[in-house]
């Protein structure tokens, strides 16, 4: 039975307590939430002569969080209330806060001071707006810096410095979605993957924003980096911070990019935008997420005169897009050059005539689609992201297809280039095809680069493409089939799997399978299988090697030979 809610409290510098809303289970059906390992909300007091409260978390942990924090201090003491980000679902917790504590003073960025006029409509309460590095002095050595960190999907983050502690209380920034008993990160190696595709989520569509807010942090002498979200950060400031600095500038340089411009009336349309951003970030094209609500005309315009392709989303009201959208719009008609891919997206409640404005304005333009226009009626389904990340995986590769062949042809190889090529077209792999299904979400894959690695337990190795669909299902602890093609009978699954698939697609269909103890589709066209278990993945260049173990396997061929996938180059599958 999954664990209940909790919160859990821990005393993590003087006079100071982090209180971590815990759930087990996934908490949203966002794509940031979708390796489905908990999540925490992290919120923090600070007892000082004056009491702050940083950032309480949503709506989904009142009864249990003020639970917790009426059995430690009376809420009539607090002074303050300090918001990291400001969203509806936060601003539920901000009103039964206020109406408990009516004297409590929020503090917040001018972008959340703006938003929370909306969500705290027709209610009084005392605020303070930090416009720029100002600074709180509560008492007791407690003085806190804040430090404004804006980017377009959180507009209105601030984080915020202790001078006593050296506590940088950072947010969204430097966190991750996972729910343990762990309070700090000690052996913090375990939170690479999650701490990666946090980041890939969440930052990576805006690089440029997320590099000057870190350049901003890193003027604080911090010990610990109290996070929103996950372990609080404290063994490994320093590799991750590196880390950091790493993966954003591998997005700052890349070759092409694409401009994802996006307006969102509930947050439905943000969250396809994420998961648009994701499966074009698997490919190693670069995304700039441009908010057109914040934006001003010349950031659009430089976005659209510098990127090779561009995507819009927007949601429909009145039987129309905002205005936002319909000013991008026009930036982009009067500055686009036609050779650009382009892309529309977006979600509605009754009708969706914004799309259908974008979409022709564009083809009456003389634009090319990378994927057909998406409509998405109301809240977005598991299997509705996983589509939109397989459209934007798919638009980076045609974006791709398409630079190249407009690139002049390259010279012949030197001989020794292409000797090195032939002989490593020389090893030769099984043919086999992966195969998993995850509730609704199936995925598979024709591989020919898979190895056996260890005996005990027994184990193996296979490549996978950054840009495969299936790459998104196979992450640690994903159940998957391996199914081991056999010789003169393998043509027909081999060309079925090796056809373009459009996003959203089912893979099984035409083909005969039965579902394994694990859940995941066995071809029972096949040679062999092996039920497997990721137990590990690595980055290596353009692909993950992913390391699984298997506990159950048959041959269901006894006569049969394996298919074996021989090339002539290297340079290709």
């Amino acid at each position: 039975m999954p664990k209940a809610k909790d919160v859990q409290v821990f005393p993590i510098a003087d006079q100071t307590k982090v209180f971590r809303s815990r759930t087990w289970n996934r908490l949203k059906f966002e794509i940031e939430y979708a390796l489905q390992r908990g999540t925490t909300a992290n919120s923090y007091l600070i007892e000082g002569d004056q009491v702050a409260l940083i950032d309480p978390p949503g709506e989904s942990f009142n009864e249990s969080f003020f639970k917790a924090l009426e059995a430690r201090i009376n809420l009539n003491t607090i002074d303050y209330v300090i918001l990291g980000h400001i969203n509806p679902n936060r601003g539920v917790t901000l009103k039964n806060l206020l109406h408990l504590a009516p004297q409590i003073t929020i503090v917040c960025s001018n972008p959340a001071a703006l938003a929370l006029e909306s969500i705290l409509e027709d209610q009084n309460f005392n605020l303070k707006i930090i416009k720029g590095e100002e600074s709180l002095d509560l008492g007791k050595g407690h003085l806190l810096e804040f430090i404004p960190t804006p980017n377009p999907r959180f507009p209105g983050q601030l984080c915020t410095y202790d001078t006593k502690t050296q506590v940088l209380y950072t947010d969204k920034l430097f966190g991750c979605h996972v729910c343990t008993d762990q309070v700090l990160d000690e052996g913090w190696s375990v939170y690479n993957e999650d701490r990666r595709y946090y980041f890939d989520c969440i930052f990576a569509p805006y690089a440029k924003q997320v590099t000057n807010a870190l350049e901003k942090l890193l003027t604080k002498p911090a010990i610990l980096y109290a996070t929103g979200h996950g372990a609080l950060v404290k063994y490994s400031i320093k590799e991750l911070t590196s880390s950091y600095r790493q993966w954003l500038s591998q997005q700052s340089t890349k070759e092409l990019s694409i401009a994802l411009i996006y307006a969102s009336a509930y947050g439905n349309t943000t969250v396809l935008a994420t998961a648009i951003a994701k499966g074009i970030i698997k490919t190693g094209v670069g995304v700039e997420s441009i908010n057109a609500e914040i934006a001003d005309s010349e950031e659009i315009k430089e976005a659209i005169l510098k990127c090779n392709g561009f995507i819009f989303g927007s949601p429909t009201l009145g039987g129309h897009a905002p205005t936002p959208i319909q000013t991008a719009l026009g930036i982009t008609l009067a500055n686009a050059d036609k050779s650009k891919l382009a892309g529309v997206f977006g979600s509605f409640g009754w009708s969706g005539e914004a799309i259908d404005l974008l979409e022709s304005k564009f083809k009456d333009g003389g634009y090319s689609f990378g994927f057909e226009p998406i409509r998405v009626k109301f809240k977005p389904t598991d299997a509705i992201l996983k589509m939109c990340e397989e459209a934007g995986t798919d638009f980076a590769q045609k974006l791709k297809k398409t630079q190249k062949t407009r690139q002049p042809k390259a010279t012949s190889k030197t001989s020794q280039a292409d000797r090195l090529e032939q002989a490593l077209g020389r090893i030769v792999g099984a043919l086999c095809v992966v195969t998993t299904l995850q509730e609704e979400l199936k995925g598979a894959m024709l591989a020919s680069w898979v190895s056996q690695a260890t005996f005990t337990p027994p184990g193996f190795t296979v490549a996978v493409a950054k840009d495969r669909a299936i790459e998104s299902l196979l992450y640690k602890g994903s159940k998957f089939v391996l199914n081991i093609l056999q010789e003169g009978n393998h043509l027909g699954l081999m060309k079925h799997f090796l056809k373009p698939f459009a996003p959203g697609e089912d893979r099984f269909i035409g083909v005969n399978w039965e579902a394994s103890d694990n859940g995941c589709p066995i071809l029972t066209d096949g040679l062999a299988y092996l039920e497997c278990e990721v137990s590990d993945r690595m980055e290596c260049g353009d692909h993950w090697v992913i390391y699984a173990i298997t506990n159950k396997g048959k041959v269901l061929q006894d006569q049969g030979v394996t298919a074996i996938h021989y090339r002539s180059s290297g340079d290709h599958y």
